[in-house]
């Protein structure tokens, strides 16, 4: 038993995690299994390798704050929506990534804008790369608040280290000059080192009339649009062509 506490120690000194919680385990295992020396010790190492590989997952996934729905292996490809699947499964490659490239989803609501950003998101996390999803107001509000709070220049100085970023619903509602001016700073730091994601309902061309300053407008585009991929997504809503209803199905029969 002394030693079983010992072992217990040792682990939780080298951040080992399974041996610390399992040793009765995995020794009883390996007097069954009567494995070599070399084998024990590298399934020992083997299972905190992918542990860590799982929390560290777990962890950069949270971090990035996607939307419930972000997986795009759900994706419905029977929506006409103006892109294709061999389209998508292109996007999904994020070979568009490696060469710092951005995406602008364009398109009226519920046409899958925020899903498909939230998808290449979630791909890029799980392929190693620092991911966010961030909407437009809560940009807005870092950009006003990291000269004030410690939380907002730490999430600002996240956002200037990663790989692409997914601003949701930009240009939804118009902001004053101080904060296009601090979003144009971002986008300019950013510019060639990471990819931005965006998804609009407003052509770039509107974009000047809800920054209300051309020449901001001009200079923002001419950075976003210099290596960028402009997808215009069309249709009907899904969400309202799929609406839910609190009535079993007889009943909205019988009602119809």
């Amino acid at each position: 038993m002394e030693q079983i506490k010992q072992i217990k120690q040792y682990a939780e000194a080298l951040r080992l995690t399974n041996l610390k919680k399992n040793p009765e385990d995995i020794l009883h295992k390996a007097q069954i299994d009567k494995p070599t020396y070399t084998d024990f010790v590298l399934d020992i190492l083997s299972v905190e390798i992918n542990n860590r590989k799982a929390a560290d997952l777990e962890r950069r996934l949270r971090l990035a704050r996607l939307p419930k729905m972000h997986d795009l292996d759900l994706y419905d490809h029977n929506v006409s929506n103006g892109i294709i699947r061999s389209e998508l499964n292109q996007l999904r490659e994020l070979l568009w990534l490696e060469q710092c490239y951005n995406l602008i989803l364009m398109g009226p609501s519920g046409v899958g804008r925020t899903f498909i950003a939230a998808g290449m998101i979630n791909d890029a996390v799980r392929n190693g790369y620092k991911a966010y999803f961030i909407t437009m107001e809560e940009l807005t509000n870092i950009l006003k608040m990291k000269e004030i709070t410690s939380n907002a220049l730490n999430a600002y100085n996240r956002l200037l280290k990663a790989h692409v970023i997914a601003i949701d619903d930009i240009m939804l509602f118009p902001i004053n000059k101080q904060q296009a001016v601090a979003f144009f700073n971002m986008v300019n730091q950013l510019h060639e080192h990471a990819s931005i994601i965006i998804t609009t309902n407003k052509s770039p061309k509107q974009w000047a009339e809800t920054l209300e300053d051309e020449v901001l407008a001009t200079a923002l585009l001419d950075r976003l649009l210099y290596k960028c991929e402009v997808v215009k997504l069309n249709g009907s809503s899904y969400r309202m062509d799929n609406r839910k209803t609190i009535f079993q199905e007889k009943e909205i029969e019988e009602a119809s």
